[in-house]
């Protein structure tokens, strides 16, 4: 060991520097040359799936991402979307199965699309359920037999589901103008309001669930929904900006019939690497998307470049003169040789010195090196730099704005390594006008941090810098629950339901660690990649005039109040302050009103139709207005509300009248007491 010391310590770097000194006219030519392309080759990238079952396929469940609700049969060797299970509501499913690496689509040097061809067979498989289904009410002002259908997809991240029914699995609302995608759809529903001709069309999207073009596919015999398995054709031309959609049937003897063919530029709407595979959904009427094999073969174009100075262009690259012949690399001169000996020897000298010294030390004189630290796991939340934060926001751009409200500005970031956070910037107004103690705030900042649970968001971290309060969270692409209850799209019951006990579990774990979340409301909730609600957006804070003393007690209330007019909003699918019947009404006053003449169904979300369990909505409404009522007047802890929702113990009778006053809201005014947020919009 002794010898190898020596070696490593005094001989490497006489070598090294007889390396310097003996070619410092290749390393100075090297650092005078940029980066410069080289030959065009062609980058090919093949998939092939005959089937998906792991018995032919061994690497099928590492290959194929699933997502949402979609699984790969082994059964049927296909991959199916949604799960076709007795025991799960196929109602309002959506979901992706994607190759798990990505591919090379485009060209930023040449601003090239790649070509690829892709081949695939699918059935559309109607289910018992649909037969249920007659004369209910139809997905999102559509008609028609069937349920939505299957896209072939091209995405930029392995992460993001769709909405479920019309939007087919491929775009949900957090996806905005930015969210490259290409789709071509193979739709058996009709929806006249996305512009679809009919329940039986191909159509192509780029970045849109509108699609760019539509084509009527019985005009070549083709009936997606007949229950036979179709094969379909996708040949991009990236050079000539051109497509062809054929279709056919599954078999030896099958013939393609031309469906469309076209120019179609997708440049704009690709990154340079793609995730491809297919999404699907379903609505109020079911059908189950299959997908019996996959091939796909691309080739993009690809300029190598000549390696730069830091990867030593000069040692591996000799260039050739103008007839070909290699250049012969210039000797060093004697000078420098005898230079580097001498280095050599005055290195093997100095390194016997003090090798001699150390051994003439004294035991005492030794001092054991400090510890090392333990490194920092990776997902602990830490101090971000206001650098890191500028750097990952673009200066707090407005294009990576996710909202605002009274306390702040959210946008989305992307740190250095790679991973997309939330990024809550509160602002100065909010704090100099509310009179907050910043010290306090970061205190229960790093409080929360702390705890973990499965419906809470995760904090990664926080900024105190430069006057900045900024609070870092997870990143969920699904956004806000606010857009899927009052966006165009309608949630149904069964996901509405599953959020509220979500919701609840988290609020009632927050009050277990003597913690409060302080800004309940329905953009407040987020939908993770399974669509499971994760609660964020904490409020840390109360008012000025509130006393720290009473701090924990009074916000844990204002929590349940907070969550009980969440879930009037949650089964109304309506806002806080809404029209109603053309008058601005306040939907707490609505609830209570429907409750006196006992009519509170009449309440519920119509646009659920009649796939709503009436029964169970009616109970979440009595256990919404039950956490509404005075605090010593019944209004429940957030535990007692887990149990009424999992129907562990029985909700207490409402009394026949609203109370005269209900802590800590008004409706006349929309302000709260004892909790720190804006007027009800």
């Amino acid at each position: 060991m002794g010898s190898y010391n020596f070696f490593i310590q005094s001989i490497c770097p006489s070598i090294f520097i007889v390396f310097l000194l003996g070619y410092p006219d290749l390393i100075e030519s090297a650092a005078k040359k940029g980066i410069n392309t080289g030959p065009v080759i062609d980058v090919t990238k093949h998939l092939s799936f005959l089937d998906f079952s792991s018995n032919t396929t061994p690497r099928v469940n590492n290959d194929v991402k699933l997502l949402g609700s979609a699984i790969i049969s082994e059964e049927n060797g296909c991959v199916q979307i949604p799960n076709h299970s007795p025991t799960i509501d196929l109602r309002h499913l959506a979901g992706r199965a994607i190759y798990s690496s990505p591919i090379r689509l485009f060209d930023p040097l040449t601003e090239t699309p790649a070509s690829f061809e892709t081949t695939f067979s699918f059935q559309f498989e109607t289910t018992s359920t649909e037969s249920s289904l007659n004369n209910r009410s139809s997905d999102f002002g559509g008609g028609g037999d069937g349920g939505h259908g299957l896209t072939f997809i091209l995405v930029p991240d392995e992460f993001t589901v769709g909405r479920p029914g019309p939007w087919l699995g491929m775009l949900n609302d957090a996806c905005d103008e930015d969210y490259k995608a290409v789709g071509v759809e193979f739709d058996s529903y009709h929806n006249p309001e996305f512009g679809d001709p009919n329940d039986n069309h191909v159509g192509i999207n780029l970045g849109s669930i509108v699609s760019t073009t539509t084509i009527n596919a019985s005009d070549v015999g083709i009936h997606l929904k007949d229950g036979s398995i179709h094969r379909a054709w996708i040949t991009y031309d990236g050079l000539r900006r051109y497509i062809d959609v054929r279709l056919g049937s599954d078999g030896k003897d099958s013939t393609s019939k031309l469906v469309f063919s076209g120019p179609l530029d997708i440049a704009p709407f690709l990154n340079e690497y793609m995730f491809v595979g297919f999404s699907a959904s379903t609505g109020n009427h079911t059908q189950v998307h299959n997908v019996f094999s996959w091939n796909f073969t691309s080739m993009s174009r690809a300029s190598l470049r000549i390696p730069s100075t830091e990867t030593c262009e000069s040692k591996i690259i000799v260039h050739g003169d103008e007839h070909g012949e290699s250049s012969i690399k210039k000797a060093p001169s004697s000078f420098l040789i005898f230079l580097a000996v001498v280095v050599l020897l005055l290195a093997v000298l100095l390194n016997l010195y003090l090798n001699r010294k150390r051994r003439e030390r004294k035991p005492e004189d030794f001092v054991l090196p400090e510890k090392k630290q333990r490194p920092r796991p990776p997902n602990k939340p830490r101090r971000f730099t206001i650098a890191e934060i500028f750097t990952a926001t673009r200066s707090f751009s407005e294009l990576q704005k996710l909202g605002s409200d009274t306390r702040g500005v959210t946008y989305k970031a992307n740190m250095l390594n790679g991973c997309n956070v939330a990024v809550k910037r509160f602002s100065t107004q909010f704090f100099n006008s509310h009179g907050l103690d910043k010290r306090r705030v970061a205190k229960e900042i790093k409080a929360i941090s702390r705890i973990r649970h499965p419906n809470l968001v995760p904090i990664r971290g926080w900024c105190f810098d430069h006057r900045e309060t900024i609070v870092v969270y997870d990143y969920l692409p699904n956004s806000g629950l606010d857009k899927w209850v009052f966006g165009v799209g309608v949630l149904p019951w069964t996901r509405r339901f599953k959020v509220a006990k979500d919701v609840a579990e988290a609020l009632s774990y927050l009050h277990s660690k003597q913690l409060a979340h302080k800004n309940m409301k329905t953009s407040s909730v987020f939908l993770d990649v399974s669509f499971r609600a994760v609660l964020g957006d904490f409020g840390f804070v109360l008012d000025s005039s509130d006393s720290t003393r009473f701090e924990s007690a009074v916000s844990q209330t204002a929590d349940v109040f907070y969550f009980g007019v969440f879930v009037l909003e949650l089964v109304a699918g309506r806002e806080r302050r809404c029209d109603i019947d053309g008058v601005r009404s306040d939907l707490l006053d609505l609830a209570w009103a429907m409750h006196e003449r006992e009519e509170k169904v009449k309440v519920v979300d119509r646009r659920m139709g009649s796939l709503v369990n009436s029964e169970q909505a009616v109970r979440i409404l009595e256990i919404g207005l039950l956490c509404t009522l005075n605090e010593n007047k019944g209004r429940p802890t957030m535990e007692e509300v887990v149990e009424f929702l999992s129907l562990e113990k029985l909700v207490p009778e409402l009394p026949p009248s609203r109370p005269i006053a209900l802590f800590p809201y008004s409706s006349t005014t929309g302000l709260c007491s004892g909790y720190s947020c804006a007027p009800f919009k």
